[in-house]
């Protein structure tokens, strides 16, 4: 039997998972996060669960899955029976879109290792190369 720990509030909850109080109730109010139960005092009370979702958002957010992907995963990651595919769907799409950007960063890194190469760093700014190609007006 899996041991739980006792109910814990609101920054127990943030000191625990890393995630500011702020961004919990950001999570509450969007549906990332259940809206927790209330004790008596009024306060919120959270258990393991939400510790283990809240690492789950952390991770898909490192992988740089949005906010409303993340949602989807968490509705999915709850419909126990189904098949994978949807899951796998969204990972493919997130893998495209880094794969995109990667493709867009390496162009600037080429742009950028030109214009480093071509300004010799020394001489007045009016004659800068840099400056001079960023202030030509588009073809």
């Amino acid at each position: 039997m899996v041991q739980r720990s006792a109910p814990m509030q609101i920054g127990q909850l943030a000191r625990r998972t890393h995630v500011p109080i702020d961004t919990i109730r950001y999570y509450e109010s969007h549906g990332i996060l259940p809206v927790p139960i209330r004790r008596d005092s009024g306060y919120r009370s959270y258990d393991d669960a939400d510790v283990a979702r809240l690492h789950f958002v952390r991770r898909a957010k490192a992988l740089g899955f949005t906010l409303r992907e993340i949602s989807e995963l968490l509705q999915l990651s709850g419909r126990s029976g189904e098949d994978m595919a949807a899951v796998r769907a969204s990972a493919a799409a997130r893998l495209v879109d880094v794969e995109r950007k990667l493709d867009e960063l390496a162009r600037i890194r080429d742009g950028l290792r030109q214009l480093v190469a071509a300004c010799p760093g020394q001489g007045g700014i009016q004659d800068c190369p840099i400056l001079g190609a960023l202030s030509k007006e588009d073809a």
